[in-house]
């Protein structure tokens, strides 16, 4: 039975003699050489080292015999003919085209080998090649043909091989445009690459329009940079891109409150989130705000810098997303009621609140200022628009942008007092710290704030 490698023995052996030195030492130094006074002591104490060298010898024998096996290389196994054909078959075009090219490149030199000096048509090996490329491309201008009978067999071989090799190619571009076009109209895709993009969360009936609406007030926003997440039918999402305007918005289909289907719009990358009360589905109203509320903690958890707007029916849910720090809440609702309410008083606040809010008319809007107006009085910007662009400013939009932020500058601004009343006074101040907050009117002595927006009617609507 075959015990030990030839190298696995001669490093035991090796072993061996460097724990004889070892070992010698380690007496000698413990009996003080007392091994010479009586005789035989050198001979006893030599066999005492040399048996217990032997000893880890063979102990350390088993794992040189392990290590030489792991460093054994595998040997080479030959690929079988059908092996071949399952790396033909298989999704590897990057090795169909290369076996491909090989061949190609193999009958191209055989046929100038057996044509070079016998045709002057094959006067060098780019004679050759250019043959190849027309002969496979189907091309045939018939410049250039074999007059050998090797060359002939060549050719025949260049002939079958072009048709197979044009054959594997075209058929795997096929392939892969088709096989994305189905991922792309099933919501099959994955966003790794997408960055900065606007998700839509949810399906309404009225979603083509709210679209348009979105392109028409966000400039900056593309239809290419919009991802749809939703379990709408298919025939829903062709009827959205049919549209020419909305043809190259990107779709998922799935649940939004699922982790992954939010993954897979690359969602740690997206900069805006809008979730819609979903009607996809026969959800009861409470399943609806339920699931918003539900989608908002998860994409919170997912992204702390995402801009968050969600879509409430009942407004008893509001604070959950605020917790979920929220950034715009819409109660559809509550805003539908308070504009009948008004209707009913004959106050004309339903037609204020459309002219404001169309679009198309400019309306009101949110603007940034410069930073020098940070600190100084309410009257200052509103004379500087008033001057500048016409405009009129109402108030003001504080707390914008991303909210954790926010409070971790005003975190670290409360604990700047060495008052121990003011500093629990400001750190109750940072707990309610509300996300876009409006301040409308605030007088004309009112100090503006770091992070602050104007909030201002148009020329255009105070024209109208």
């Amino acid at each position: 039975m075959k015990l030990r490698p030839k190298h696995s023995l001669q490093k035991a052996e090796g072993y061996v003699q460097r724990s004889v030195k070892k070992i010698r030492g380690r007496v000698r130094k413990k009996t003080g050489n007392r091994g010479e006074e009586s005789p035989g002591g050198d001979e006893r104490l030599e066999d005492f080292i040399k048996e217990n060298a032997l000893r880890e010898g063979l102990e350390a024998i088993p794992a040189f015999i392990e290590k030489g096996k792991l460093k054994k290389k595998k040997k080479r196994r030959r690929l079988s003919l059908g092996e071949f054909w399952e790396i033909i078959n298989s999704n590897n075009t990057l090795i169909i085209l290369l076996i491909v090219l090989s061949i190609l490149v193999v009958i191209a030199f055989g046929s100038y080998i057996f044509e070079a000096g016998s045709n002057e048509q094959f006067s060098s090996a780019w004679d050759a090649i250019w043959w190849t490329v027309v002969t496979v491309t189907t091309v045939g201008y018939g410049d250039k043909s074999p007059i050998t009978v090797g060359g002939k067999i060549f050719g025949i071989l260049m002939m079958v091989m072009g048709v197979a090799s044009m054959g594997i190619v075209t058929g795997r571009i096929a392939s892969f445009l088709v096989d994305k076009q189905i991922k792309a109209r099933g919501g099959l895709i994955v966003l790794e690459r997408k960055k900065g993009h606007f998700i839509i969360c949810g399906w309404k009936a009225e979603l083509e329009a709210i679209l348009e609406k979105i392109l028409t007030v966000a400039p900056d926003v593309k239809a290419s940079d919009i991802v749809l997440i939703n379990n709408a039918s298919p025939q829903d999402i062709d009827h959205i891109r049919s549209v020419p305007l909305f043809k190259t918005v990107k779709y998922i289909k799935g649940d939004y409150i699922d982790e992954k289907v939010l993954q897979r719009a690359n969602i740690k990358q997206a900069s805006t989130v809008l979730i819609l009360a979903d009607s996809s589905r026969e959800f009861s109203l409470q399943e609806v705000d339920s699931r918003t509320v539900m989608a908002a903690i998860t994409i919170d958890a997912l992204n702390k810098n995402i801009y968050t707007c969600a879509e409430l029916i009942d407004i008893k849910f509001e604070k959950y997303l605020q917790l979920a720090n929220c950034d715009e809440i819409i109660l559809t609702r509550e805003y539908s009621r308070e504009l009948l309410a008004n209707a009913a008083n004959a106050s004309g606040i339903s037609h204020i609140a459309a002219e404001l809010l169309d679009p198309h008319k400019g309306g009101l809007q949110t603007m940034d200022f410069q930073a020098a107006f940070i600190g100084r009085r309410f009257k200052d910007l509103q004379d500087y628009y008033k001057r500048k662009h016409g405009g009129i400013v109402i108030g003001l939009l504080e707390n914008t942008g991303n909210i954790y932020n926010r409070k971790r500058e005003a975190l670290s601004e409360a604990q700047k007092t060495p008052d121990i009343s003011k500093l629990v006074e400001n750190l109750q101040s940072v707990k309610k710290l509300f996300p876009n907050k409006p301040v409308l009117n605030p007088g004309d002595d009112y100090v503006i704030k770091n992070h602050s927006m104007a909030i201002v009617v148009t020329k255009e609507a105070a024209a109208q």
